[in-house]
């Protein structure tokens, strides 16, 4: 198991994935990931046919101000692609108006390959996360 984290208030850009600042816990070397990314590689070292993971992903989220009150999406993301599965949405009703999102996935990963992983901001303007925890298990 694998945790990353980032205590502070941050403000993700639309489409760019959530900074990760801090190691918690470091895991193994199927996890592997560098202090300040936003990505953490799973890599697929098991003698079966592939590894699987279980990603979760949670943090405080807020429309900075001079923003506009819309809904906040973000999703886990494989190898930069958003997951719809994984999708939290919320709709705050203004600007520092904090809600709690966390969304989780199984992800596998064929013997001998990597994946990337992140939480990525959907939505169509920048984003504040606060509290941020990235959380890898690895369950099989």
């Amino acid at each position: 198991m694998a945790e990353f984290t980032n205590a502070n208030t941050v403000s993700v850009a639309a489409g760019q994935n959530v900074p990760l600042t801090e190691t918690a816990v470091a895991g193994k070397g199927c996890v592997v990931h560098r202090e300040g990314a936003g990505i953490v590689t799973l890599r697929g070292i098991t003698n079966q046919c592939k590894a699987r993971f279980k990603v979760g992903f949670g943090a405080n989220v807020a429309i900075p101000t001079g923003g506009t009150v819309e809904a906040i999406t973000a999703a886990l993301a494989i190898n930069g692609e958003p997951l719809n599965s994984a999708t939290a949405t919320v709709t705050p009703a203004a600007v520092e108006n904090f809600f709690n999102i966390y969304v989780t996935s199984f992800v596998e990963v064929p013997r001998g390959c990597c994946l990337t992983v992140a939480a990525e901001n959907t939505s169509t303007q920048t984003v504040l996360f606060a509290n941020a925890n990235f959380v890898v298990e690895r369950v099989s």
